[in-house]
């Protein structure tokens, strides 16, 4: 089986953090959050070949690819920012197997394993949602099968949201429905892989739904701090560190290296490796490693690697080898 992962995107809507870091690799919990999906991966085994459409910072997701991972590996650039369809078109020459389709925008929490399980055609991971108006949301029959995906419907049609995880089997349907979208008018400019699917559908192939029990965004701020309590709250580790005349409110991950002194620090905070912090109140926060924060009270803040934050009060977000200094706190 081959996997093809795009992640050619800029993050906008993480900046300033994504301005040096590609968003698939910002830490949730000390692990990037693309690690998650490559460990689920190394887990379920029979994995040919991983093919990654990169595009921004592309340079740094291959070096940390290689370095951590042992996975045949391809690199593809994807120079024109064309849309889903457009991104996966570029693995075709790759691709003469069945495929998983990966977006790393989140964390999902599901049993991959099923896919050695199945005949179908393919399928399409969801999960069940209230606010369904900001999603493509998936439609079966009384099988459970897909038969369309309506983007963002103003009715409850469904509330099954596409959360970008995606086994074929008919590969070779899957490109031709691609080579047809791609031929359609564009969408703002777009063309989404959906509407591949849509096009295998309509040629009578079989997608199986299956619901998802977790799925945790890390596509923007307040999401991915909610994402890293979550995975806090399964598995937190301060290694040891207690922190002299420190309180710790746990859940917490605290990296090798941390000193943390006269402070109160969780729940719910995430503290890169070789980080200080002295006489603080952190919750709701992630500081990635070799940072200083010193006399500050933060919460629902996310501060990048070798960041220095003194005399500060309040939510901040900081991009990495910033300084932000305030007069000396009071009290």
């Amino acid at each position: 089986m081959k996997v093809i992962i795009p992640l050619a995107g800029k993050g906008t809507r993480l900046r300033p953090h994504t301005h040096v870091t590609p968003k698939p690799m910002l830490k949730i919990a000390g692990k990037p959050v693309m690690d998650y999906i490559l460990d689920d991966l190394e887990k379920l085994g029979g994995i040919d070949q991983i093919i990654y459409i990169t595009g921004h910072l592309k340079e740094k997701v291959e070096e940390h690819v290689r370095g951590a991972y042992k996975f045949d590996s391809v690199f593809i650039e994807q120079k024109v920012q064309d849309g889903t369809a457009g991104a996966v078109e570029l693995a075709k020459p790759y691709v003469h197997e069945p495929v998983l389709i990966i977006f790393v925008d989140t964390i999902f929490d599901a049993d991959l394993s099923v896919i050695n399980r199945t005949d179908a055609d393919g399928i399409i991971w969801v999960k069940e949602v209230e606010d369904y108006q900001r999603f493509g949301v998936v439609v079966t029959d009384a099988s459970g099968n897909m038969t369309k995906i309506v983007e963002k419907p103003s009715t409850p049609i469904s509330k099954r949201a596409n959360i970008g995880l995606y086994f074929i089997r008919n590969w070779k349907l899957l490109f031709e429905g691609i080579e047809h979208t791609l031929k359609q008018p564009a969408n703002k400019g777009e063309f989404y892989l959906t509407d591949a699917f849509q096009y295998m559908i309509d040629k009578g192939a079989k997608i199986k739904v299956i619901d998802v029990e977790g799925w945790y965004d890390a596509g923007k701020l307040d999401t991915l701090l909610e994402t890293n309590q979550i995975i806090l709250e399964h598995g937190a580790a301060t290694n040891g560190v207690k922190g002299e005349g420190s309180t710790i409110i746990e859940p917490v991950y605290v990296e090798e290296g941390v000193t943390i002194t006269n402070s109160r620090v969780g729940p719910n905070v995430s503290i890169g490796q070789g980080t200080v912090v002295d006489g603080c109140e952190l919750r709701d926060t992630i500081i990635g490693s070799k940072s200083t924060v010193k006399n500050a009270r933060l919460s629902s803040s996310m501060l990048g690697d070798s960041v220095v934050v003194e005399n500060v009060s309040g939510e901040l977000t900081v991009g990495d080898h910033s300084e932000i200094r305030a007069g000396a706190r009071k009290g």
